[in-house]
């Protein structure tokens, strides 16, 4: 049995679609009914300016009058949280108030009226106007068939009705007009909805697939540097005059490496990164890269952050904590090794197939120098480092280490935060008890 209300499997089991036609349907019949009032509008003036000596107001004012109503009151029903719930039986009433309202104005003076204008015309502005839901539209000609068809039903048996005159001429053309007019309408709406359904699930696909691609751009790069990349094609490149780096190496991997098949070896690096990368969005920092078994990450940049000393250093500990955590777990004797240095760098995007964000500058040098010159389980950081976080955490001098080029700098190891008191009173950086290879 057909149900007009009811969409085909394909449309009914998107939800999707069908909250989108929902809006759409709410944005063309608030348009038709605007224009549909305006234009009853328009045909009142133009009735009454003939009709201006009348003695008592005809009876074609009162239907248009309760159709410019009727209209209106589609208009609020629209605007009800159940007309946007319900727009196709909106557009409904809104047809059958202008095609029938003028039907029970001639049946009251025991008349028939075949107003084929009035009728092609709402057909035809509803087809344009909302041309999805083809069920709807079909259901509203068949009102107007059956109301219609029911009077000459009862000129036939007899009731005292007045036949339309332009009917009696050519009945057969007419209805035949009729009939084809309202097949081509619903013909036209039925083949644009499923256009309009096949473009929507394109677009959504398009859409998800857009969305992947941006999730796989993000795992990349910076989400402002890969929105920067949208929209610019000159290269990106930028300075920043005060970041924090930090490298962190796995000590000992090769020779772990060696006790493991493969996919162990993977499995086990994946899951320290992954808490490590669960650990850089907690503090709001900015992963660079892995190499191997190295992992890099910088805190004051893309977007500033006054406190990147502060936040990196508290990642090194969180780093730290995590391999320990692991160890205990699974009870292996996994230690890592952490450089941290501050100062200028330059960063940008790299690459045309596969980009990197990368940073280059003798701050990443130093930094990577700490990590590579550090000691197992220890967080090894510059002197400029130290200045920086002497008033909030503890940490021993480990003494003067070769950097590149033959320079030396004093490095200390970061060994956690300041307790109240100590920062109360102060403390300065013990000498390191335990023997470092230099």
């Amino acid at each position: 049995m057909l149900n007009p209300f009811r969409d085909s499997s394909h449309i009914a089991n998107n939800a999707e679609y069908r909250k989108w036609r929902r809006g759409f349907m709410f944005q063309r019949l608030r348009i038709g009914l605007l224009i549909a009032a305006i234009a009853l509008s328009t045909f009142i003036l133009l009735n009454i300016y003939p009709n201006q000596e009348a003695t008592e107001p005809p009876m074609w004012l009162f239907s248009n009058i309760v159709q410019a109503c009727a209209v209106l009151f589609c208009l609020a029903l629209l605007y009800s949280p159940w007309g946007r719930a319900c727009p196709g039986i909106v557009l409904l009433l809104f047809s059958c108030s202008v095609t029938l309202i003028p039907q029970y104005e001639a049946l009251t003076q025991g008349q028939t009226n075949f107003d084929h204008v009035t009728w092609t015309l709402m057909f035809l502005g509803q087809t344009t106007l909302v041309p999805v839901k083809w069920r709807i539209h079909l259901l509203s000609h068949l009102s107007v068939f059956t109301w219609f068809v029911g009077t000459q039903i009862a000129i036939q048996k007899g009731y005292p009705l007045e036949p339309d005159p332009l009917l009696m001429q050519k009945p057969v053309f007419y209805y035949l007009y009729l009939f084809w007019f309202c097949v081509i309408c619903d013909i036209s709406v039925y083949l644009y909805e499923k256009l309009q359904f096949n473009e929507f699930n394109v677009n959504s696909t398009l859409k998800t697939e857009q969305q992947k691609t941006e999730g796989l751009l993000l795992n990349i790069l910076p989400r402002s540097i890969a929105e920067r990349l949208k929209r610019e094609h000159a290269t990106i490149a930028d300075n920043f005059t005060e970041v924090t780096v930090l490298f962190a190496d796995i000590v000992g991997f090769t020779e772990i490496s060696i006790r493991m098949t493969a996919s162990e070896l993977v499995e086990m690096l994946n899951y320290i990164f992954c808490i490590f990368d669960n650990l850089v969005d907690k503090h709001h920092l900015e992963k660079i890269k892995t190499i191997g078994d190295a992992y890099m990450v910088v805190a004051g940049l893309p977007e500033i952050q006054a406190d990147h000393v502060t936040l990196i250093a508290d990642l090194a500990l969180d780093m730290q904590q995590a391999i320990s955590d692991i160890n205990t777990q699974y009870q292996q004797n996994l230690s890592i090794r952490v450089g941290i240095h501050s100062g200028p760098v330059v960063a940008g995007v790299i690459g045309i197939k596969k980009f990197a964000y990368d940073l280059w500058g003798d701050t990443v040098n130093t930094a990577s120098r700490m990590e590579s010159q550090g000691v197992a389980d220890g967080i090894q950081v510059s002197d400029r480092v130290y200045k920086l976080l002497q008033d909030k955490y503890n940490f021993e001098e480990r003494g003067k280490i070769k950097m590149k080029g033959g320079r030396e700098m004093t490095a200390y190891l970061l060994t956690g935060k300041k307790t109240a008191e100590s920062v109360a009173y102060g403390n300065k950086p013990t000498k390191n008890k335990r023997r470092f290879d230099s």
